[in-house]
């Protein structure tokens, strides 16, 4: 069996000084980046996120209507039998929203696989920065390691996330904390730095 390729990075602590060495796996993190494979999961991520809230009001819906609004005839007028008509102010709306529209995407499991894979490749050229420990359990804590490593926009990607670090992450502008079996191709290209610790990143490479 041929040996796995393997890339190394520096592993930095919070205040941004290199502590050691790792190997990334190529094939998680040296993959031939497809673009389209990318596009269609950030596609399916937003169309998924859609809630059928837009919703009109029927005919059959609207209020009132009940009295026909003038004799059928002899007014010179044309004939109306209900004010809820679709075409007086007011009335019902025909072929709108009801409320049940399904904005629902999917993706076969390769292929969004090939994604992960491309964004996370793309990272390691620009924007990886892999972490030795997540000891940060406070607000500022995390703003002072953001501020020292030089992130103002960064995906956190740890191997357990906890109540303790999503509140203290969730304060912070433009940072996002998630966990290894949450992590996704839109946070990834939705943010400028993808840190990741070292318990994170072999949670990782096990899983894929």
């Amino acid at each position: 069996m041929a040996e796995t390729k393997k890339l190394t990075v520096d592993v930095i602590n919070a205040s941004g000084n290199k502590v050691a060495s790792v190997d990334l796996n190529s094939k998680i993190f040296g993959v031939k980046v497809n673009n389209h494979a990318i596009y269609e999961a950030v596609k399916l991520h937003n169309a998924n996120k859609r809630q059928a809230t837009a919703k009109t009001k029927k005919r059959s819906e609207v209020s009132g209507g009940g009295k026909k609004p003038w004799r059928q005839k002899g007014t010179g007028r044309a004939r109306a039998g209900s004010t809820r008509s679709p075409i007086w102010v007011g009335g019902g709306t025909v072929f709108g929203p009801k409320g049940v529209q399904n904005f629902k995407l999917d993706q076969n499991r390769k292929a969004y696989d090939l994604a992960l894979r491309s964004s996370l490749t793309l990272k390691v050229n620009k924007g990886l920065i892999v972490l030795d420990d997540m000891k940060a359990k406070k607000s500022k804590e995390i703003a002072k390691m953001m501020k020292s490593l030089k992130v103002k926009k960064g995906l956190i990607v740890v191997d357990k996330n906890s109540k303790e670090l999503t509140l203290a992450s969730r304060n912070i502008n433009n940072i996002k904390l998630v966990d290894v079996a949450h992590l996704n191709v839109y946070d990834i290209m939705n943010a400028n730095h993808l840190l990741i610790t070292t318990k994170a990143l072999k949670a990782l490479e096990e899983v894929r």
